[in-house]
């Protein structure tokens, strides 16, 4: 291939659709002898002439004509390709995958997709609610742009994960079991009552278990539901003690449907996160959305 400098070609495209070194000077914002240079050095890298002088200005050779349809093409296609950009940039066109789970799509993603949504309508956007543990692996390879995912979170080290908030968790009861928020119950107390906890490998439950473990607790729960919506729909029927996250369950605490167990030791936050590949630049459709929940969790912080 030969190492000829692009902006020849570009000189020569422009030149050609003239018919005039003149115009094209004015066109590409270069003087009459740069012009005339670039031409002359193209001419020489290809070993050819491409160009008649006229008295009208210049016209293609034989040869000229022919690599001029060659060099039209390429032009065509980088003007296509800086209007997509363009429109990628702008977020005309474009669309983006997330990978999430179930309840952070409900609880926490819905509202910046509404935002993102309204202020992009031709972005695409592609949910795809599986397990994080199940969905690194489809980051790694590309079929996600982005991971939504509760945190903390042991990632591979090709993946970067960054904070967006903290969360609350405190384990809850309906109204039968409300004798028990009356005064602070032992963490391994818990096993004396029905326990209705998300299955393993959710990383809620993860999260719970890991601190269990940690103050010398194994939680035994009678009950364990894939879903977390489950968990607190069970609680409130009064099926035993739940998990939850405070910040989902704001309203039922307000109504009285739920109510928090103070439990000891406390239960430290955790937080929301996302997920990217290091490796890689995410793109626009994606940077955006990022943008928007940073701003506004940086706000609630």
């Amino acid at each position: 291939m030969m190492n000829i400098d692009l902006e020849y070609y570009r000189t020569f495209y422009v030149v050609a659709n003239t018919g005039n070194i003149t115009r094209a000077a004015n066109v590409l914002h270069m003087s009459q002898p740069a012009v005339t240079q670039s031409i002359k050095k193209l001419e020489s890298a290809l070993n050819g002439t491409l160009f008649v002088r006229t008295k009208r200005g210049v016209t293609l050779t034989e040869e000229g004509k022919e690599f001029y349809k060659y060099i039209k093409q390429a032009m065509n296609f980088i003007i296509s390709a800086e209007n997509k950009f363009t429109e990628l940039t702008n977020l005309e066109v474009g669309s983006i995958k997330i990978g999430i789970g179930t309840t952070l799509t409900k609880e926490f993603l819905l509202p910046y997709l509404e935002d993102f949504h309204k202020n992009y309508p031709n972005i695409k956007i592609d949910i795809l609610t599986y397990l994080t543990t199940d969905l690194m692996p489809m980051l790694r390879n590309g079929l996600v742009d982005i991971i939504i995912l509760h945190l903390p979170f042991k990632a591979p080290n090709d993946i970067q994960i960054v904070k967006c908030c903290d969360i609350n968790d405190a384990f809850v009861v309906g109204k039968s079991y409300i004798e028990l928020t009356k005064e602070k119950i032992p963490l391994g107390d818990l096993n004396k009552y029905p326990l209705i906890l998300q299955s393993t490998p959710s990383n809620t439950r993860v999260f719970l278990d890991d601190f269990a473990s940690n103050n010398g607790v194994i939680l035994k729960p009678n009950m364990n539901l894939a879903s977390y919506n489950l968990v607190v729909e069970f609680t409130k029927i009064g099926l035993g003690i739940g998990f939850a996250t405070i910040d989902y369950i704001t309203k039922e605490l307000k109504e009285k449907t739920l109510y928090e167990l103070k439990v000891v030791p406390s239960i430290p936050k955790r937080g929301i996160g996302y997920a990217i590949k290091k490796d890689s630049i995410p793109n626009f459709a994606t940077q955006k959305l990022i943008k928007i929940i940073m701003e506004d969790t940086k706000k609630r912080n």
